[in-house]
């Protein structure tokens, strides 16, 4: 069962370069919404585009080796696994947050964005607690 560890190490590898865009990504958004200047304008959405859609990949990575794992584990794990289930609900609120950023990049390159730097840097902060709280119940497993 030594595939299941590189699977699992796969997994947590493509998680690390989602979150290393995830974290990135609305950094750039608090320092767009804090510059009016055109040429500065540009050159965001620019970062934006390219840095959302080279994590995108990794996002899907990270879903296909976790969806590897639960089928290797079996059906009868994935049922007692409380923690995993928390987990998952985490995640699908990670993956709607990625998708919302796609929304926010359109809004910045549209110049139709309204929200202040006070909210990016507040969205900013969102995935540090998801990521806290998604290592806790996958190492820990408090139920």
């Amino acid at each position: 069962m030594t595939w299941i560890l590189w699977v699992k190490a796969l997994h947590i590898a493509f998680m690390v370069a989602w979150f290393a865009g995830i974290f990135y990504l609305p950094r750039l958004f608090v320092y767009h919404a804090m510059n009016a200047k055109p040429a500065v304008h540009e050159q965001f959405c620019v970062m934006e585009r390219r840095l959302l859609f080279f994590v995108t990949p990794f996002a899907i990575l990270t879903l296909v080796f976790g969806l590897v794992l639960i089928f290797a584990y079996g059906s009868a794990w994935f049922a007692a696994s409380g923690w995993l289930h928390a987990k998952l609900v985490l995640v699908t609120l990670l993956y709607a947050y990625h998708g919302y950023c796609f929304k926010l990049l359109k809004d910045f390159k549209n110049g139709k964005n309204t929200k202040s730097h006070r909210f990016y840097r507040v969205f900013n902060e969102l995935p540090v607690l998801a990521l806290f709280a998604i290592i806790i119940l996958a190492v820990v497993k408090p139920y």
